[in-house]
């Protein structure tokens, strides 16, 4: 049997799509959560996330987590190749714990915020980030 060009291209890239799809960068999400946390769970609940609900440039989407009791905050975008996106971490002395930042996003993904909290617990929240590309839906 041949097979034309395009039809190559077809099968390849539908191979590759379900061999490296979102569940696989979703799996590196979750065992980098867990290597964060040493295994133990994280709690969903405690902090929040706030973050646009559409992004119409995934370039700079402005994301602030804010974690009361927290010595550590860690953001992962679950759609990234590499889903540690950033770690922020707290001093005695902090006023706020509080972070904000810009985070680059290529598609719609989960943003997760992970905070390790003063008594060694870990608390999680999500917040789902759709991206439109030149705002005409993504």
């Amino acid at each position: 049997m041949s097979y034309t060009r395009r039809q190559f291209l077809a099968a390849s890239t539908f191979s590759s799509i379900s061999l490296l799809g979102v569940p696989a960068l979703a799996s590196l999400t979750d065992d980098a959560i867990a290597a964060l946390t040493g295994g133990a769970g994280a709690v969903e609940g405690g902090i929040s996330i706030t973050a646009p609900e559409i992004a119409e440039n995934g370039n700079t989407v402005p994301v602030e987590i804010d974690a009361p009791g927290a010595v550590a905050i860690t953001l992962f975008a679950d759609g990234n190749p590499t889903p540690s996106v950033a770690t922020f971490k707290f001093g005695a002395l902090s006023a706020s714990r509080t972070a904000s930042t810009r985070i680059r996003l290529s598609k719609t993904q989960n943003v997760v915020a992970v905070a390790e909290m003063k008594d060694g617990s870990f608390q999680m929240a999500k917040a789902n980030v759709k991206v439109t590309i030149g705002g005409c839906g993504g």
